[in-house]
């Protein structure tokens, strides 16, 4: 991704030309052409008197040819260098440097100003379908008993959800980049971080590769501990020698005490829980090979690898994960954007696939209210997809609603016009409504909470 080595060996070529251009000056070049010129009048009117050239007009024939061959050469030798260049910056970068990047142009197209009201400030008529139903619930709980009908059961983490990738049955890889949509922003909220989830208590327990790891982790939380008793100790002494009437020094200490605390506290928190779930034997050697889950995968993960001591190389590893669906998934999205791409031009933005039940808790401790809590959260299940309508007219919103109206009055998807500028569609296993008793199962269960 680097253009430095491509950067540099340009200025020196650009260098290699200008001393070229300093051997022969272009005010002389110039006037060597003219000359030319004027001894090719000549010529041919010498030739028409059937005279002899004299030898100065000769030797100055020679020399304006001499010049005008050199021109030629200077002209073919910058463009060598600059094809030279060129080649150079294809290596580095994989493409030619004029091709602009596909991914970058297909955002471009999603981003691009409308010249008129957009998303939730354009005015626009909501189909019934994209409505919220009369019992508010119901949205939820036909979402939950299709996945109960076809068996889907959703992956708790991260290492579950690549336990089911490599198994290569029940998901398939999203591209980035499809013909007709592009993935905008999904993953964003993977922290890179190798985790258990136990939803019982709703913690994430660190992963480990085995006993060393394990060891030099609970070595730093007791050094963290130390450390930061040593340094209470030390405000605490501090604000014994500060005087009552000064009351800033007494507030800035006090506040720093308090942080200092929080800080220990969330030191102990982890021991206890790093205790918990590698005290017993069985646990521990569970949890050593969910990490060998997440490595086996990540060593090779469709011909790339992934560094799980990195936090960025995980993150780009997490995300690339929740670019996974369920087949019947990918196929929607495939008809929506080949509908809205050829209706506009442009590729259908899609924000969010399959989600883990982690990954779902931090979305909604991060602020996102769509980001429900129920028993089968929707996009968990890999049947889910968001749609991103922030940037879309009144037209293209309206066109995108009435295709997804269409979809659910064939019975093949549920789904819903969110606040947050997303279009939240669900493909029904099979193409159909599950049973209305189980729906109304479902609806009783979450009443009962």
């Amino acid at each position: 991704m680097s253009e430095e080595p491509g950067k540099k060996s340009h200025e020196d070529n650009r260098g290699s030309e200008g001393r070229l251009s300093h051997e022969v000056p272009a005010e002389k070049l110039s006037t060597a052409e003219t000359v030319a010129e004027e001894v090719e009048k000549r010529w041919g009117s010498e030739k028409k008197n059937r005279r002899p050239l004299t030898p100065v007009l000769l030797l100055v024939f020679a020399v304006a040819a001499s010049c005008v061959l050199y021109l030629g050469y200077v002209k073919k030798f910058r463009g060598r260098l600059t094809e030279q260049v060129e080649k150079i910056k294809e290596t580095i970068t994989g493409r030619p440097p004029s091709t602009p990047d596909p991914y970058a142009q297909a955002v471009s197209k999603v981003e691009e100003d409308r010249g008129e009201a957009v998303g939730r400030q354009a005015a626009v008529e909501v189909p019934s379908e994209l409505k919220l139903y009369k019992e508010p619930h119901r949205f939820l709980a036909v979402q939950a008993a299709a996945a109960k009908e076809a068996g889907i059961k959703p992956p708790r983490d991260f290492p579950e959800l690549a336990a089911m990738i490599e198994a290569g049955q029940e998901l398939v890889e999203v591209p980035k980049l499809g013909r007709d949509y592009v993935l905008y922003g999904v993953g964003l909220v993977a922290t890179g971080e190798l985790t258990h989830y136990d939803s019982k208590s709703e913690r994430s327990v660190p992963l480990f590769a085995g006993e060393t790891e394990l060891k030099e982790y609970e070595d730093k939380l007791k050094d963290d501990r130390t450390r930061l008793e040593a340094e209470l100790k030390e405000l605490g002494d501090k604000l014994k020698a500060v005087g009552k009437n000064d009351k800033a020094s007494r507030s800035q200490l006090n506040a720093d005490v308090k942080a200092k605390k929080k800080e220990l506290g969330g030191v102990n928190d982890d021991d206890k829980l790093v205790k918990k779930f590698y005290a017993a034997p069985k646990g521990k050697q569970t949890l050593f090979a969910e990490y060998e889950t997440l490595a086996t995968l990540a060593r090779d993960f469709g011909g790339r690898s992934y560094d799980l001591r990195d936090a960025p190389s995980v993150k780009e590893f997490q995300a690339r994960m929740l670019s996974f669906a369920r087949p019947a998934t990918l196929a929607l999205i495939e008809e929506l954007g080949a509908a809205y791409q050829e209706k506009f031009g442009r590729p259908l933005p899609i924000t969010s696939l399959i989600r883990t039940e982690e990954y779902q808790r931090r979305l909604r401790e991060s602020g996102n209210p769509n980001a429900v809590d129920v028993s089968v959260e929707p996009h968990t299940t890999g049947l889910a997809f968001d749609i991103f309508y922030h940037f879309m007219s009144a037209s293209e919103q309206e066109f995108v609603m009435g295709e997804i109206a269409q979809l659910k009055k064939d019975g093949r998807v549920e789904a819903i016009r969110e606040l947050r500028d997303h279009y939240h569609v669900f493909a029904l296993p099979g193409g159909h409504m599950p049973e209305e008793k189980l729906v109304e199962k479902v609806l009783k269960k979450s009443a009962a909470k």
